[in-house]
């Protein structure tokens, strides 16, 4: 629970100009009202609920365009906030044409922040409280076929390309292991033990864990390690694993650009990303036996539901292939 900061509403509102650069604006230019408690409500998810930077941004975009909708735009109360006024809001994102699963997740948003301004004693009332969540019907996660694996990580052409070899090693080392791309990308040097063939990483909420590799990206990390991340920082010094030529961690959206390239040159027709792979590695060793409990272990998820997904995407496998080829299928 947040700790109450002692300040008032009007004090909040006082010092909305000086907390502009997270402050959401309303069409004209003219600050929200309420924009401050906002402000102090994405302090409190990094400080204290120690959110990831990327979720963090996923809530400043929701409430944002909240507070810059017609409903609450002129409001300069937090006390004054309604149901109806979120129920009117969400009706509107329906007519929008905004699916049940990005509503469900603004949602989501809107009740972590009532809350926090009722812990805060800035309302009385959580007018979230009545607000229901719409069944986000989620989707089976997207998979590649292990002969699709082969060819995605068979060996690069050019043996002497040091980034050749850098993206080779980060492709292994994600499928070995399922780490989300933000945790790819960031690694560092120390979060890597070839000797033990595991990698420590640092997953949402900075929750640490350990994931264990196999042989075949072991053998690719060595060789990156010991031949292609010295001839790309030339003389320089980075904390980061892979690196790029100014000694940087490379950004999620050029893995992305790699991942699909990569696929490209396999002649993999599908879309996919990096989360693909991710997707792939869980479904796979549930596939081939793995339990339950050690894929969300190695995955970081927080839910073993959140796991359970992927049990849904083999047996939709096993459906398809009963009605392909059982004779009463």
């Amino acid at each position: 629970m947040p700790k109450r900061r002692g300040t008032t509403t009007r004090d909040n509102l006082r010092s909305a100009r000086a907390q502009a650069p997270f402050c959401p604006q309303v069409p004209g230019g003219a600050f929200s009202p309420l924009a401050p408690l906002l402000a102090q409500f994405l302090e409190y998810l990094g400080a204290e609920r120690r959110l990831a930077a990327n979720t963090i941004a996923a809530y400043r975009a929701d409430l944002t365009a909240f507070l810059n909708s017609p409903q609450v735009r002129d409001l300069d109360d937090p006390r004054a906030l309604t149901a109806k006024q979120l129920r009117d809001y969400l009706g509107k994102c329906h007519d929008r044409g905004i699916s049940n699963r990005s509503t469900a997740r603004r949602v989501s948003a809107l009740r972590c922040f009532c809350r926090f301004l009722l812990a805060e004693k800035q309302i009385e009332t959580d007018p979230s409280a009545t607000i229901s969540l719409p069944k986000p019907g989620r989707p089976l996660p997207k998979v590649l076929s292990i002969s699709e694996v082969d060819r995605l990580l068979a060996p690069p052409t050019d043996h002497k390309d040091p980034l050749a070899l850098r993206n080779q090693a980060m492709l292994q080392l994600l499928y070995a292991t399922g780490l989300r791309v933000s945790e790819l990308v960031n690694l560092p040097v120390a979060g890597l033990n070839i000797l033990g063939g595991y990698v420590r990483v640092f997953g949402k909420g900075a929750k640490e864990r350990l994931v264990p590799f196999g042989e075949a990206a072991r053998e690719w990390l060595k060789l990156y390690s010991k031949e292609a991340r010295p001839r790309i920082l030339k003389k320089k010094r980075s904390d980061y694993l892979f690196v790029t030529g100014q000694g940087t961690a490379m950004t999620r959206l050029r893995f992305f650009q790699i991942v699909q390239q990569a696929a490209r040159q396999a002649g993999i027709t599908k879309t996919i990303s990096p989360h693909v792979l991710r997707h792939s590695f869980a479904s796979h060793l549930l596939a081939h036996g793995a339990d339950l409990r050690s894929v969300q272990m190695m995955l970081g998820h927080a839910d073993i539901a959140t796991t359970q997904i992927y049990t849904h995407v083999d047996t939709e496998r096993l459906k398809s292939a009963h009605q392909k080829f059982h004779p009463r299928g």
